[in-house]
């Protein structure tokens, strides 16, 4: 089962000097902790007022690395165009579509989201969030927007039984007021990465793992935002057997994906 990485970033951070944000460094880190592929958005895109250059940037960024670097597209249902953005991530068999709606401006709850969500979700394309990119204590004052707040997960992921969400950068309360708020069936379509929750000495991961489900999470890093050997030294501390460590690490991911829309 490959090792796979959900939350990796490529390009420029606005709000401080990232000098470590190629894929030929991303390539490398990858190597160094044995991941075998990583789902790669383009970082400054999410607060681009249209993404579409910003995934043309990625696109070429990714050129030839495909088998490792895996397409993910920001997309930005608030404008015009966001239908050509969706079917060209479509097209170019997208992993997944970025999409920050705090940092685009738009409600979080409201009729753009939700006509995204019908979208992706009737072609069989999930959608990722991303709850935070820094802690609080160390953003910019400049960085203004919001953290996803839990009630727009729950509500969206209501909107629609195709829908498939992925989210990245949740701590522990966020994802058990989502998650024990919904259905067994809603829950199901939701997949977590486990980057920003805490192990020892709090625990909090294991305590996710066994309340929620081990199945219900999957390997994020975060990079270049964050460094890839905190999340595998939680792995390391967990009192997991074999087959729980292969899920983390990406058997979740591999049976959680949605299939090719039904004809």
């Amino acid at each position: 089962m490959p090792v796979s990485d959900v939350s990796a970033f490529v390009g420029d951070y606005p709000f401080r000097c990232i000098d470590s944000s190629s894929p030929a460094w991303l390539l490398s880190q990858m190597d160094r902790m044995g991941i075998d592929e990583a789902w790669v958005g383009h970082l400054p895109s999410a607060w681009y007022g249209d993404p579409s250059p910003g995934n043309a940037a990625l696109e070429s960024k990714l050129k030839g690395f495909e088998n490792r670097l895996k397409l993910v597209p920001t997309i930005h249902p608030g404008l015009p165009n966001w239908e050509e953005d969706l079917n060209r991530a479509i097209g170019l068999g997208a992993a997944a579509a970025r999409v920050y709606p705090v940092q685009q401006g738009i409600d979080p709850n409201g009729g753009e989201m939700r006509v995204l969500v019908a979208a992706a979700g009737s072609v069989g394309l999930p959608l990722l969030f991303t709850v935070r990119f820094e802690d609080s204590r160390q953003r910019n004052p400049a960085d203004a927007a919001p953290e996803l707040a839990p009630a727009a997960i729950r509500s969206l992921i209501r909107t629609d039984k195709e829908a498939r969400f992925l989210v990245t950068h949740a701590g522990k309360e966020f994802v058990e007021e989502v998650h024990f708020g919904l259905t067994p069936g809603e829950a199901a379509r939701l997949l977590w990465d486990f980057s920003w929750i805490w192990g020892p000495p709090e625990n909090q991961l294991q305590k996710l793992l066994n309340t929620v489900g081990v199945d219900r999470f999957t390997l994020g890093t975060g990079m270049p935002l964050r460094i890839p050997d905190q999340v595998f030294a939680k792995i390391d501390l967990l009192n997991l057997t074999d087959e729980e460590c292969d899920m983390l690490l990406g058997g979740n991911l591999a049976r959680w994906r949605p299939g090719p829309p039904a004809a």
